[in-house]
């Protein structure tokens, strides 16, 4: 379980990597729309994972990979950012989360469910309803 430093930690961490994402995005990843769903941080504070969602899956390899490319840039920005706060800026790691394909998996799966109406007692009554 995390302490209260590290989810004071991790949270100004993923507003400051919204922010730098928001204004410098397409330095980094080009048109790619990525944002930063979760942070968390080690004990130490000398870890971050960043757990980041992309909204175009086509661009989603290529993102990932310019992402990783520039994270000593990133973490250079977020140091400026953070330099008040922190001494040490916590070394930075790029996990997709794909959660969101996950919500629209199951949400493509519950629309194709059909209930079956309890007042009809016959297969033979589905049939309109299915065409």
């Amino acid at each position: 379980m995390e302490s209260t430093r590290q989810q004071k930690f991790a949270r100004s961490i993923q507003k400051d990597l919204g922010d730098i994402f928001q204004r410098d995005g397409r330095d980094f990843f080009g048109n790619a729309f990525v944002t930063v769903t979760q942070v968390r941080i080690t004990p130490d504070l000398s870890l971050a994972r960043v757990n980041v969602s992309i909204l175009q899956k086509s661009l989603r390899t290529n993102a990932m990979e310019m992402l990783r490319r520039a994270k000593p840039e990133i973490r250079k920005r977020l140091g400026m950012k953070l330099k008040d706060t922190i001494h040490h800026i916590p070394d930075l790691e790029f996990f997709l989360d794909e959660s969101l394909d996950h919500v629209e998996k199951m949400d493509s799966i519950m629309k194709n469910i059909i209930i079956p109406d309890q007042t009809k007692t016959n297969p033979e009554d589905y049939s309109e309803e299915i065409d």
